[in-house]
C-alpha cells in the first residue's frame, strides 16, 4: 500500500478555494476547509486590537511520492514566498481509509525545508489558546494558529439543567524548527499545567516540508 501525506495549508479568509483549485493540478483530488484565526506578533497591532486575523485552514492528503511536488507547487502558485500570503506544510500519515479518493498522476518532486520543522498540536479549553500562543512566544514562537472545537471524550461531557453538553474547545497549531521545539514545548507543558488531568492535551509532529514561514 503506498504511503500517504497531509498537506496543510493556512491562507486568509477566502483564498481556500483558490487553493483546491491550484492542488488539483498536482493531484489532489478533494481537501477540508475549517475557520481559524492566526496570531501576529506585532506590539502595535496588539494595541490597535488587529493582532488577531482571520484565517481558512486546508487540509489535503495525497500520495507520499506526490507530496513534495504537490506543497511546491501551490506554494509557487499562491505565492507563500510573499510575506502574508500564507504558509503550507506537510506530515507523513501511517495510514487513510478512502485513498480511492487521494490517487492522482506522477508530478515532480522537490524539496522545501525537509526535516528542518516540527508542528506541535496543543489541545485545550475554550478561553486558554491565548495563554498557549504567550507561553509558547516565551520560548522563542513567531506565533500560531487557532482553531474551534469541542470535546468528545468521556470525561468531557457536563450536565446543565440534567442536559448533556461538550465542552468547547480550541486547537492550537505551532510551526517550529526543530532545535526550538523542546523549548516551546516545555513552556507550554509548564503554563499551561498540561501534565495535570483535564488542562489539555499536546502532541509533536515532524513535518516533511515548510513554505511560507519568516524569520
Amino acid at each position: 500500500m503506498a504511503g500517504f501525506s497531509l498537506i496543510c495549508c493556512v491562507v486568509t479568509i477566502g483564498d481556500a478555494s483558490k487553493t483546491l483549485k491550484f492542488a488539483k493540478k498536482y493531484g489532489v483530488k478533494g481537501g477540508t476547509i475549517s475557520i481559524g484565526r492566526g496570531t501576529v506578533n506585532s506590539r502595535l497591532l496588539e494595541f490597535l486590537g488587529l493582532n488577531e486575523v482571520r484565517k481558512e485552514i486546508v487540509t489535503m492528503v495525497i500520495e507520499s511520492e506526490l507530496a513534495a511536488g504537490a506543497i511546491s507547487g501551490i506554494s509557487g502558485d499562491m505565492e507563500f514566498a510573499k510575506p502574508h500570503k500564507g504558509i503550507a506544510f506537510s506530515y507523513s500519515v501511517p495510514e487513510f481509509i478512502g485513498s480511492k479518493n487521494v490517487v492522482g498522476e506522477s508530478s515532480p518532486i522537490t524539496e522545501g525545508g525537509k526535516g528542518m520543522y516540527n508542528v506541535i498540536y496543543v489541545v485545550v479549553s475554550k478561553g486558554k489558546a491565548e495563554d498557549v500562543i504567550d507561553a509558547a512566544s516565551k520560548a522563542g514562537s513567531k506565533g500560531g494558529t487557532i482553531m474551534n472545537a469541542r470535546g468528545a471524550g468521556i470525561h468531557e461531557v457536563q450536565k446543565l439543567f440534567s442536559v448533556e453538553i461538550e465542552p468547547e474547545k480550541e486547537v492550537v497549531f505551532i510551526l517550529t524548527k526543530n532545535d526550538s521545539k523542546d523549548g516551546i514545548v516545555e513552556s507550554i507543558r509548564s503554563h499551561l499545567k498540561i501534565d495535570e488531568p483535564g488542562n489539555g492535551v499536546m502532541y509533536v509532529l515532524d513535518v516533511n516540508e515548510v513554505y511560507g514561514l519568516y524569520k
